[in-house]
């Protein structure tokens, strides 16, 4: 591994997080489906795993690369500040630009609706996936992989029951179990494009570097906002979910100084 570039290590290090969706997808092959409670855990779960890895993992990394570019203190936090928007903004444009009118014209009547939302989850379970393996990738460029490989790991963790989730909505609009993992597998699979992009923009421009970890960093903070955590307190489990994201949380932390 030592005589592998950062860009093919980023490139790696996504596909082996991303390929996680796959794994956490299983279950529904062999008809093992966890409850809906013990699905919102673990998707509690993910979200601690992200936001910590945003923090620890991204955006403290971020003002100590920004620090000796500037002798004004006040540049660095400032960098970061606008680079945190940036990624969270580049997300919220992804969500609401995506074209995806076709699920909204499907059924029509009482069964419209939880197809749209089923889709809608699948979609946006795709389009935080990207700035995830982003996150990867920039953390190899920026690391190797005492930089990249606690950022995989955690990913890679929080990435099973996010596949795990699609496949059973999946199943439960009456898909076909191998149909359903299919799908799930498969929105992990844009981790690896982001991971080439972050860790290639890195490699090439070392002062882009507080900017890309930042921006890496407020995309995944939209994410966790914006879908993840209302998702987990649709159904009434908001203590389960609040449970799964402290130990996720602290589960990253751990990592990130063990393996960091």
């Amino acid at each position: 591994m030592d005589n592998l570039s950062p860009i093919m290590l980023g490139f790696l290090g996504s596909l082996a997080a991303g390929s996680l969706t796959a794994v956490g997808a299983a279950p529904v092959l062999f008809g093992r489906i966890p409850s809906r409670a013990t699905r919102d855990l673990s998707l509690g779960f993910a979200a601690g795993v992200m936001l910590s890895a945003s923090f620890f993992s991204l955006i403290i990394p971020a003002l100590d690369a920004a620090e000796p570019m500037f002798e004004n203190g006040a540049m660095p936090a400032a960098i970061v500040c606008v680079s945190i928007l940036l990624g969270m903004g580049a997300v919220a444009l992804m969500n609401e630009k995506l074209p995806h009118e076709h699920f909204k014209t499907g059924r029509e009547g009482p069964e419209a609706a939880p197809l749209r939302r089923v889709w809608l989850f699948i979609i946006a379970i795709t389009i935080h996936n990207f700035p995830e393996g982003l996150a990867v990738g920039v953390g190899f460029g920026s690391g190797g992989m005492e930089g990249g490989l606690p950022l995989a790991v955690g990913i890679g963790l929080q990435n099973a029951p996010e596949g795990l989730a699609v496949a059973v909505s999946l199943l439960g609009e009456g898909y076909l179990k191998l149909r359903a993992w299919g799908i799930a597998a498969l929105t992990g699979m844009v981790e690896p494009i982001g991971g080439l992009l972050g860790a290639g923009i890195i490699t090439l421009s070392e002062p882009l570097l507080p900017w890309g970890l930042a921006f890496a960093a407020g995309a995944m903070l939209y994410v966790i906002s914006h879908e993840i955590i209302p998702e987990t307190h649709r159904s009434g489990h908001q203590n389960r979910a609040t449970l799964g994201l402290a130990v996720g949380l602290v589960l990253m932390l751990f990592l990130d100084v063990w393996l960091g």
